[in-house]
C-alpha cells in the first residue's frame, strides 16, 4: 500500500498502539495485525477487509486446551462486518473452512487456495503462478517471488486479493512482491559458514511456523528447537522431520516432552541451556551444504526476554563461529 502511494499506518499486534496512531497521525487506512488476544476484548471494531491465513493450535493454556474456544476468537475478525466488506481467508485451511460453512459471514467472501481454482479470490495455478481473480485478473509466477515457500505463495495470495480490492495497480503489487524483504526472525539468513548456512526462524513460536519452516527446507537440516511448550502437538511434525532434519538440538530449560515427542523416529537428539552451546551442537553436526535452523516451535521465556532476544543471541553466537 505504502510503494501505491496509499496514505496507510501499521499497527496492532505489530508496530505502534493503534490508538496512539488514530489520536496523534492522520492515517486514511490502517492495516492492523490483531492477536487472538486482542480479539478477545473486541466488540465494536470493525474491519473493512478481514485477513484470516490460518487456524492451527497455539496459546491453548488461554483457551481452557480447547481448539473450538481459539478458532471462535479467531473468526471474531468477521465481526460488525457488512456485505460491503470484504473476508480474506485461506481455503486449504480445514478449520477455517468448517467455521466459514457453519457461520453467517456477512461480508463478501474472496478465498485463496493452493490446490482449487477460486472464481473470486486467488489460487496458485499449476504450481507455477499466482492467479488473482478482483477487479480484472492478475497473475504473477511464482519464481518472481522475493519470499520462497508455499506459505509465501499465500502470504502472496492474501496480499494481493486485499491489494486488488483496494485497486492498487498491478504493477506496484507486482513490484512489491518481487522486492519484499523479510522481517527479522523469521526464516531470516544469518550466514554462511564453511558452506554450512544458518537460518533465525526464532518468531516461530507454534508448530504451524515450524511447520511451514521446515516444508521450506531443501537441503539436510539441523533442527534447534524448543523453549516454554504451549500445548503443543508435535504429532503433526513426524513427517516433516522424517524427511527434513538429519538432527535436532533442544534449546530450552525442560526439554523432556520434546524428547519423548521425537525420540522413536532414529534421529540424534541434543540438549542446550544457551544459544551458543545450540549453535555450536549445529556447526559440529552439520556438514558442507546443509542447513542449521532455529524454529523453535515454542515460546522463549525459560531463557531468553522474548523472541527478539532470542534470535539476536543466535545470530550473535552464529558470528563468533
Amino acid at each position: 500500500m505504502k510503494k501505491a502511494g496509499v496514505n496507510v499506518g501499521l499497527a496492532g499486534n505489530i508496530g505502534d498502539s493503534f490508538a496512539k496512531q488514530v489520536a496523534e497521525k492522520n492515517f486514511d487506512w490502517y492495516v492492523l495485525e490483531i492477536s487472538s488476544f486482542q480479539l478477545d476484548d473486541m466488540h465494536d471494531f470493525k474491519a473493512d477487509i478481514s485477513v484470516l491465513l490460518n487456524i492451527t493450535p497455539d496459546h491453548l493454556d488461554r483457551y481452557e486446551y480447547k481448539m473450538e474456544n481459539y478458532a471462535n476468537s479467531k473468526m471474531r475478525i468477521i465481526q460488525n462486518q457488512t456485505e460491503n466488506d470484504w473476508f480474506i481467508y485461506n481455503y486449504d485451511d480445514p478449520i477455517i473452512k468448517q467455521q466459514v460453512e457453519s457461520r453467517k459471514v456477512h461480508a463478501r467472501q474472496a478465498p485463496f487456495s493452493l490446490k482449487d481454482e477460486m472464481k473470486v479470490g486467488g489460487y496458485l495455478e499449476n504450481e507455477q503462478q499466482i492467479t488473482i481473480n478482483i477487479n480484472n485478473q492478475f497473475t504473477m509466477s511464482i519464481h518472481e517471488l522475493a519470499l520462497k515457500g508455499k506459505h509465501n505463495a499465500q502470504n502472496s495470495l492474501a496480499s494481493g486479493i486485499a491489494s486488488r480490492i483496494l485497486e492498487i495497480r498491478k504493477e506496484s503489487i507486482r513490484e512489491s512482491l518481487m522486492d519484499f524483504v523479510n522481517v527479522e526472525h523469521r526464516l531470516e539468513f544469518v550466514a554462511k559458514v564453511h558452506g554450512i548456512e544458518f537460518i533465525n526462524d526464532s518468531k516461530a513460536t507454534n508448530i504451524n511456523a515450524t511447520w511451514f519452516a521446515l516444508e521450506s527446507m531443501d537441503k539436510p537440516t539441523v533442527w534447534i528447537v524448543g523453549g516454554v511448550d504451549k500445548g503443543n502437538d508435535y504429532s503433526e511434525l513426524h513427517q516433516l522431520v522424517k524427511d527434513k532434519v538429519k538432527s535436532i538440538v533442544c534449546l530450552g530449560k525442560d526439554n523432556k516432552k520434546l524428547i519423548e515427542a521425537f525420540q522413536g523416529l532414529d534421529i540424534e537428539i541434543y540438549e542446550a541451556g544457551s544459544a551458543m552451546e545450540a549453535v555450536a551442537y549445529g556447526y559440529r553436526l552439520a556438514k558442507k551444504d546443509e542447513t542449521v535452523l532455529l524454529s523453535p516451535a515454542c515460546a522463549s521465556f525459560d531463557l531468553f526476554e522474548n523472541y527478539e532476544e532470542r534470535g539476536n543471541e543466535f545470530k550473535k553466537a552464529v558470528r563468533s563461529l
